[in-house]
């Protein structure tokens, strides 16, 4: 409801607080309204507002108490309104890892965006609230312990108007926010321009709402270090020889009978002989792969399998179930795989066969392979596979590292880059940027290379 009855009445101070604020009043229909502003400059600016809106006649929310210029001329929306408005309208087409990007995002600002006053829920009690009941859309139902419900109430009435971000203060405490963890300490950039691009997806969501006139974090330039897309540490990246060691030593991981460790042998061969992400490998089903008895056989890939966690999967499962990454729906990725991956996959299915939906690569009862697992096995290998001074350095740290070899082999073995990217299932540019590495080993090849362009020998040292 609107009212042309207004009234704005002069700043006070309130000095019960330890540092003084100014509190700006007004009163619409009678009703009384305030907002409290660190500074005089701001809320001399906010009356101002207020008094120009009186001036040109404007209507004023009941509800709210603020004029349509303050409201982007609809009914007043919050900021909490808005990110759950916008988590309603991406949640569905959203796969479970952006579904837990978009609510941490979220989180992280819309405790920013509020009233000042007492009785604030703790920042984490707040986040837990936000993160695991009123964010989510399948857990907003769920029964809510005393204190998250306090908390979503304290939230739900203390959320300001998303037209507060019309000041350009309110942007940049945003952009604070996104910049630092609930501990105060500053984010890691990828973090950051993670979480950054979800709430400027969101303002632009307000936007195209007719609630904000344009998007307030354009107006905001911060540099945060260097691009999130980095190229891969060539320290990480084994030699083939390394590669077949350390997949020989998963056959004496796993205890007295060694079965866990031989069960994961052919799915890490898989990361390494034909690059695969974890999550590919995981969705691979025997129907996908063509193993013939000798030479080059043939892989489908159609699906993958990353952990993304129960909350935030449609079926509750830990692991979500997506087509390929940067894929279209349906697309596949066809990988020729070489005779040692071939003889691997033969293996394994003699000995384990597959899951009850022809996946090949389970746990003992069937499941998906948990990735604590795999890495818990992989970090046994290590340590048998290789030396004391490699095992505490970052050869190899992580199961993806693997891919990485794998990729930087097919280039170092002179495989032109437009088919290593599409074995790989990157662009020619990401592959170039992130993955075009020498493998550990082959240094003192390229040095001879070198020499050899050079006209020159390169003299053995005493």
């Amino acid at each position: 409801m609107k009212s042309y009855k207004a009234s704005v009445w002069k700043l006070s101070v309130n000095k019960t607080t330890k540092k003084p604020t100014y509190l700006v009043r007004w009163a619409v229909d009678g009703q009384r309204f305030s907002e409290s502003y660190k500074t005089k400059t701001l809320a001399d600016r906010f009356r101002a507002k207020l008094v120009r809106a009186l001036d040109k006649g404007e209507p004023f929310d009941t509800v709210t108490g603020l004029p349509d210029s303050l409201r982007g001329g609809k009914a007043a929306l919050s900021f909490l309104d808005l990110a759950v408005r916008y988590v309603d309208a991406r949640w569905a087409e959203a796969s479970a890892k952006q579904r837990d990007s978009m609510t941490d995002s979220l989180a992280t600002v819309v405790p920013v965006l509020v009233k000042p006053g007492r009785g604030r829920p703790a920042p984490e009690v707040l986040r837990r609230a936000l993160r695991s009941y009123v964010l989510p859309v399948p857990r907003r139902k769920r029964e809510r312990p005393e204190e998250i419900s306090a908390a979503a109430k304290w939230i739900e009435k203390a959320s300001l108007p998303v037209a507060e971000l019309q000041e350009i203060t309110r942007a940049h405490d945003l952009i604070d926010a996104l910049s630092r963890r609930l501990d105060g300490k500053p984010a890691a950039t990828q973090t950051y321009r993670r979480r950054r691009a979800v709430v400027f997806n969101a303002l632009e969501y307000a936007v195209e709402l007719e609630y904000l006139p344009s998007n307030p974090l354009s107006r905001v330039r911060r540099k945060r270090g260097k691009r999130a897309l980095q190229e891969v540490d060539r320290r990480v990246v084994v030699n083939p020889r390394q590669a077949r060691e350390l997949l020989t030593a998963l056959t004496y991981v796993g205890g007295y009978d060694r079965a866990s460790g031989r069960r994961l042998r052919a799915f890490f061969g898989c990361l390494y002989y034909a690059a695969m992400r974890p999550g590919e490998a995981l969705g691979l089903r025997r129907s996908d792969c063509t193993l013939p008895a000798s030479g080059w056989g043939r892989i489908e890939l159609a699906e993958t399998r990353p952990t993304a966690g129960k909350a935030w999967t449609d079926s509750g499962e830990a692991h979500d179930r997506r087509g390929l990454k940067q894929r279209s729906h349906g697309e596949v990725r066809t990988v020729p795989i070489p005779p040692p991956l071939v003889r691997l996959l033969r293996e394994h299915l003699e000995e384990f066969g597959t899951a009850k939906d022809g996946r090949l690569f389970s746990s003992e009862r069937g499941n998906v392979i948990a990735a604590s697992s795999y890495s818990r096995a992989w970090k046994q290998a290590r340590e048998l596979a290789l030396v004391p001074d490699q095992v505490s350095s970052v050869l190899a740290f992580r199961p993806y590292d693997l891919r990485h070899a794998g990729v930087s082999q097919w280039l170092n073995s002179g495989v032109p880059a437009p088919e290593v990217a599409a074995r790989a299932g990157h662009s020619v540019d990401v592959l170039l940027k992130i993955y075009a590495k020498c493998i550990d080993g082959q240094e003192q090849e390229m040095n001879d290379r070198i020499m050899q362009g050079l006209g020159e020998r390169d003299e053995p040292t005493d």
